[in-house]
């Protein structure tokens, strides 16, 4: 290879230097007005996000993890009440489940899509079960067409986990628009980050978004009269000034993401045990790039001691982590999610990355599963 410059797994510096100058005015502007919270920003961010989505209402929270949490909490759902979800997330999404008092009920993933697998659905609803969170994982869609024909044939409420999908379409109609609800996280890596922690729900339903405002903000509809007992999980202002700098660069970073994506799967879907991912544009937009491979450490390996970087995402799967070991799940529950957790691994992904690091990278993984 004709550079040996290290590889970053995700480029945060890149990003910034492109659009500094508008991000450095629209904080002087935050700091000029002197609104800081909930200020000018978060409203404008809000109606552009929730265009943007195709839904008619966005709340502005303090991060995914809140996102969840208050629209669990918006639709009812509590203590006595199950929700059906995926293992084979980050722990947010069953967290924010178990903390409104609610069960987490795990299903297996499709092995090629890593999301919520829709054959598993029906024998997992039990008359307890009020809600379905499917996660759009890495940036890929669930199959949201079955889903929500399920759950609507149940009666059940639809919340899009889609922190890691933003932008993402199903025919024409993007993540956060199809189901009742979509939760959305800013964490600065994501595909739409902040620069520090962000969230954001979106939903047709303005009771929804009328009860999630009020729970953002001490349960106030009006200063000082406090309908309910809430919380404080409020956008900053100063945040939603970056993300309206960001949001009309989110397709061109996309369709980026998805150029490397395929670079990738052509240099290395024909090394000897590796899977690449199935999904392309535009229901994938590659917040990661996945694959598995069976010699996972010794591949993470060999990268490292060429200065590669890469992730796990992620080695335990929610219903074996510690918080939820006293449960009553058990290992091998979940063969899918199981054996994902041992094989898979995420390489370097980020709108800016070179043609020549990707094509660096997709050479040391043959290397060494060639061996």
């Amino acid at each position: 290879m004709t550079t040996d410059a290290a590889v970053p797994l995700v480029d945060l510096a890149a990003q910034h230097a492109t659009i500094a100058s508008d991000i450095d005015a629209a904080m002087v502007r935050v700091t000029r007005r002197g609104d800081f919270i909930l200020g000018e920003d978060v409203a404008r961010f809000e109606e552009e996000f929730a265009a943007y989505c195709g839904a008619r209402y966005a709340v502005g929270l303090d991060s995914g993890l809140s996102a969840l949490e208050l629209t669990l909490l918006a639709f009812g759902i509590g203590l006595g009440d199950e929700v059906i979800t995926v293992s084979y997330t980050f722990v947010a999404t069953a967290s924010a489940i178990s903390m409104v008092g609610a069960t987490p009920v795990f299903v297996d993933v499709d092995p090629c899509t890593f999301t919520l697998d829709p054959g598993q659905l029906e024998a997992a609803i039990t008359p307890r079960t009020r809600a379905i969170i499917p996660v759009h994982l890495y940036g890929q869609l669930a199959d949201m067409e079955t889903i929500t024909a399920i759950a609507a044939k149940h009666g059940l409420v639809v919340i899009e986990d889609a922190c890691q999908a933003h932008g993402a379409l199903d025919g024409g109609r993007r993540a956060g628009s199809l189901g009742h609800a979509g939760c959305f996280s800013f964490y600065p890596s994501k595909n739409l980050g902040a620069f520090g922690d962000a969230g954001m729900v979106t939903t047709s339903d303005e009771a929804i978004a009328g009860k999630i405002r009020a729970f953002r903000n001490y349960g106030q509809e009006r200063k000082y009269e406090h309908t309910v007992l809430a919380f404080n999980r409020r956008l900053d202002t100063l945040q939603a000034a970056v993300l309206r700098v960001k949001l009309p660069h989110l397709d061109d970073w996309n369709r980026r993401r998805q150029a490397a994506a395929r670079m990738y799967t052509k240099l290395v879907s024909t090394v000897p045990g590796v899977v690449t991912p199935i999904g392309d544009a535009p229901s994938h937009v590659f917040h990661l790039y996945v694959i598995q491979v069976p010699e996972r450490d010794a591949v993470a390996s060999a990268l490292r001691a060429k200065e590669v970087a890469t992730g796990l995402h992620y080695p335990v799967p929610v219903h074996l982590q510690p918080c939820y070991r006293q449960r009553t799940f058990r290992a091998g529950a979940l063969p899918v999610t199981e054996a994902l957790a041992r094989s898979v691994l995420s390489l370097p992904m980020y709108p800016e990355i070179p043609a020549t690091s990707v094509a660096r990278v997709a050479e040391i993984i043959g290397d060494v599963c060639r061996r």
